[in-house]
């Protein structure tokens, strides 16, 4: 079986990190990011909103994993931060998807995965610039997937929290991670591993009849009422 050649958007950190650990003796796996990973050597210093894409001549996936976490009451959140989350979450996104279309066309059973966020559809206080962008990011996944349906199969994961540097903040002692469990019924939060083995998953040929799917790994945050 040839393996495959993945793009890794955001693979220097957190869940890209661990997509791309996960992946690299399986697959052919590229990284873009404006930071250097540790130990891969098919890499591209780049900042996806303003630099040139470097171009490839083919791609089986694409994974775009950049992302915030801007939690302000509404009445504090400027125009401009809902403008900041859009841009690196939905235009970010497009900017990529757009550029590698014609290497994704060209590629084997082609998979795209992007993220949304369980506040998307649970409701959560504080999350009004981050929920609308991913809301966008939603809407881009099941679009795509529709208009591509016999090319390229579109994905996107939703988390619920995700122990990763974006999240630091909200799990910076053992009381805050032990009140973050305590939250969900499944009483644990994700780690970035948990979320890698579902993004492999979509990227594999195992998920070849799947598209235009949102999946929430929530924890039971969502899913549940106890």
């Amino acid at each position: 079986m040839n393996m495959k050649k993945i793009l890794v958007i955001g693979g220097s950190k957190g869940i890209g990190k661990a997509v791309m650990a996960k992946m690299k003796n399986t697959n052919e796996m590229i990284n873009i990011s404006r930071t250097n990973p540790e130990n891969y050597t098919d890499h591209y210093s780049c900042d996806v909103l303003n630099d040139e894409l470097p171009e490839f001549d083919r791609l089986d996936g694409l994974i775009y994993c950049p992302g915030s976490i801007k939690l302000k009451p509404f009445n504090r959140l400027s125009t401009t931060d809902f403008e900041d989350d859009f841009n690196i979450n939905v235009l970010g996104a497009v900017k990529v998807i757009k550029h590698y279309l014609k290497a994704l066309k060209s590629g084997n059973n082609p998979s795209v995965v992007l993220f949304s966020t369980v506040a998307v559809k649970m409701g959560m206080p504080f999350h009004a610039s981050i929920s609308v962008s991913k809301a966008g990011v939603e809407a881009l996944t099941r679009s795509l997937g529709a208009e591509f349906a016999a090319q390229i199969r579109f994905n996107a994961i939703a988390p619920t929290i995700t122990e990763t540097n974006l999240a630091e903040h909200l799990l910076r002692s053992e009381l805050m991670k032990e009140k973050m469990k305590e939250r969900h019924p499944m009483k644990q939060y994700l780690q970035p591993q948990d979320v890698a083995d579902m993004a492999e998953f979509l990227l594999s040929d195992k998920s070849s009849t799947i598209s235009g799917q949102i999946y929430e790994m929530d924890c039971g945050i969502v899913s549940f009422k106890l």
